[in-house]
């Protein structure tokens, strides 16, 4: 694979990789807070740390791995350019990190994205290709466009510089709060899940990390339990940004080592927690960025009397759409 830059020998990062990328990515990633709520410890019994990743560079805590593998990247491969395929939040965040770094940036996304994600990622200066997500194969497609110009593919999340960058959002979540008893992170190609699980089990070893994926796409939740990496078909939920039809090699063989379970939350309770948010926090939360949240407020985690965080991870969702979903539910 292209750019699998400082993995160890296996090609799976480790935590050193994360400590890397946290360098590489200091002084551009923002370093987002921590926020609390007293009503959603009431809720659950737990003290709640939420990790706000909403909160940055690009809406996503996806900037943090598209940066970290694009100035990873030597100089003149760089300088050809990058291409990646994406729902939206890498997108954006690859399209944000080369115009940052000075490199050419060409992704490939679904024509029914979130019109903001797709106009995000055009506003950053990249080359958007529309594809459709229910009958062509992004990656393909990808790998035919980047072979004749040339240009590396950093792909969204099965990716060594990329799961390390992901992870320095539990690095920093456990530096500020300090070790956690569990940690719940969003579930779509599992690289933020693999990133965080890294991290956890350096910084916090006795941490239990389970992951969260819509109920719609259960591909990680059945890979886990039957030891193999299992596809599915593209799921329809609202969690545009975990949509993806099966983990990565990279992403399912750190899960496997590192993390305790994976549950599923419905659409529905999506929308709850986006109210919750709003309403609560003050704070916009796209569906997939809820993943965690809702699993935790729902009771689907055992977090009673433990220290908890939460990855909120995006808020990049169409004001039209926050405000037909949160304003239809019950």
């Amino acid at each position: 694979m292209q750019g699998e830059h400082g993995a160890a020998a296996s090609g799976l990062p480790t935590y050193a990789d994360v400590a890397r990328a946290a360098e590489r990515i200091a002084g551009a990633a923002h370093r987002t807070p921590v926020l609390t709520s007293r009503t959603a410890d009431a809720m659950t019994g737990a003290k709640l740390f939420f990790k706000a990743e909403n909160l940055q560079r690009a809406g996503a805590f996806k900037f943090r791995g598209a940066y970290n593998a694009i100035s990873a990247l030597p100089e003149a491969e760089r300088a050809r350019g990058v291409i990646t395929f994406s729902s939206g939040n890498h997108a954006q965040a690859v399209a944000l990190a080369c115009r940052l770094l000075g490199a050419p940036a060409t992704i490939i996304m679904p024509e029914d994205a979130p019109a903001a994600k797709i106009e995000g990622t055009r506003g950053y200066g990249a080359e958007v290709i529309l594809y459709d997500r229910y009958s062509q194969d992004r990656e393909a497609l990808g790998r035919s466009i980047a072979g004749p110009r040339g240009l590396t593919l950093i792909p969204p999340f099965n990716h060594p510089d990329v799961i390390a960058g992901q992870g320095t959002l539990a690095q920093e979540l456990i530096e500020t709060v300090g070790e956690l008893d569990v940690l719940v992170a969003c579930l779509g190609g599992g690289g933020q899940l693999a990133g965080c699980a890294l991290a956890a089990a350096e910084l916090s070893p006795g941490c239990r990390v389970i992951g969260v994926e819509p109920e719609a796409g259960n591909d990680g939740q059945r890979s886990f339990r039957e030891g193999q990496v299992v596809t599915i078909p593209v799921p329809r939920t609202i969690a545009d940004g975990a949509q993806s039809t099966a983990l990565g090699d990279l992403t399912f063989a750190i899960i496997r080592a590192h993390v305790a379970d994976i549950v599923t939350v419905s659409d529905a309770q999506l929308v709850e927690a986006m109210r919750f948010f709003a309403s609560r926090m003050k704070i916009v939360v796209e569906p997939t960025g809820c993943l965690a949240a809702a699993a935790v407020l729902n009771g689907l985690v055992d977090v009673r009397g433990k220290r908890v965080g939460v990855v909120i991870s995006g808020g990049n969702v169409d004001l039209a759409t926050f405000a037909q979903l949160t304003a239809g539910a019950a």
